[in-house]
């Protein structure tokens, strides 16, 4: 499978865990990464570090660095210190991240799937520049917003409201089969959850080892790491680790204190299918059985 994957990773440890299982993937032909939000360089960097640990020279283009429209929620990539442990790249082509993710989906048309795990700033500039790309893509994949009826409407998930206005053009793209537009959201990734202890036990092997030192960062304030975007890549190789529902997408743009809210509503003609429920056995089994390769 032809992917493409667009990341703030250096900020929550999950991101590193999902391009370590990317990587690491029979199936997976990882074409490409584009890094998003505050320090996209150093984003870049951390993205070199996993592909260098296991052999892999991966294109790498630093994307947008702040919202369309909203204020600077996450400026910084902390991980970044760990840096000084494994070798990477340290030059990036700059200004290129939308051009290239527009370059390689019209190579192979039809071909690509796009999995966005961060703020959707660099995917709405694409899918802006570029209308026809939406129809270009074999499928779309998302790590965003919350869509059980019982989630709390005033608590918009991260990526939803690091950049809210990102986000809805992307939902309000238009779309035409074959196209798979998929969201794993909040309400189901948190069911997907390890605490410290055991992550430190079951991350030591040769292609977990850089993202392990790098979760060391995120453990310094957290007891537990939320497998939310690597649950995300798992669902593109296993359709049945989650349950997904046919609907429609709106996102709260409206009201400023639920800027980026996510709105879930079930139609059978919608274009947006939704994870509702999710195995975390499954999902585990699935994970490690690939990264213990």
């Amino acid at each position: 499978m032809k992917l493409l994957l667009d990341t703030d990773i250096g900020s929550d440890i999950d991101d590193a865990i999902c391009l370590a299982y990317l990587l690491a993937h029979p199936d997976c032909d990882l074409l490409g990464i584009t890094t998003v939000t505050g320090q996209p360089i150093e984003r870049a960097m951390l993205a070199s570090a996993i592909c260098r640990a296991v052999g892999r020279e991966t294109p790498i283009f630093p994307g947008a660095s702040r919202p369309l429209l909203a204020s600077v929620r996450q400026p910084h990539a902390p991980q970044a210190t760990a840096l000084a442990q494994w070798p990477h790249e340290q030059v990036f082509p700059g200004g290129q991240a939308i051009s290239f993710l527009r370059d390689t989906i019209r190579r192979y048309p039809g071909e690509v799937t796009l999995l966005a795990i961060g703020p959707m700033t660099n995917i709405a500039l694409l899918f802006t520049l570029d209308p026809e790309i939406p129809q270009l893509l074999s499928a779309l994949y998302l790590m965003i917003g919350a869509f059980s009826a019982s989630y709390p409407a005033d608590r918009p998930e991260w990526n939803a409201l690091n950049d809210p206005h990102a986000a809805a053009v992307v939902y309000s793209a238009q779309n035409v089969a074959p196209l798979v537009h998929r969201s794993i959201g909040l309400d189901v990734t948190t069911q997907v959850e390890m605490e410290a202890a055991e992550v430190r036990r079951r991350f030591r092997t040769p292609r977990l080892q850089p993202v392990l030192d790098m979760a060391e960062v995120w453990f310094a304030a957290r007891p537990s790491v939320v497998f939310h975007d690597p649950l995300a890549a798992v669902s593109i190789f296993d359709g049945a680790v989650c349950d997904f529902k046919q609907g429609r997408v709106q996102v709260e743009l409206c009201n400023e204190r639920q800027a980026g809210a996510t709105h879930f509503v079930n139609d059978e003609r919608g274009q947006h299918e939704v994870a509702l429920a999710v195995n975390p056995q499954r999902f585990f089994d699935d994970f490690f059985s690939v990264t213990s390769r």
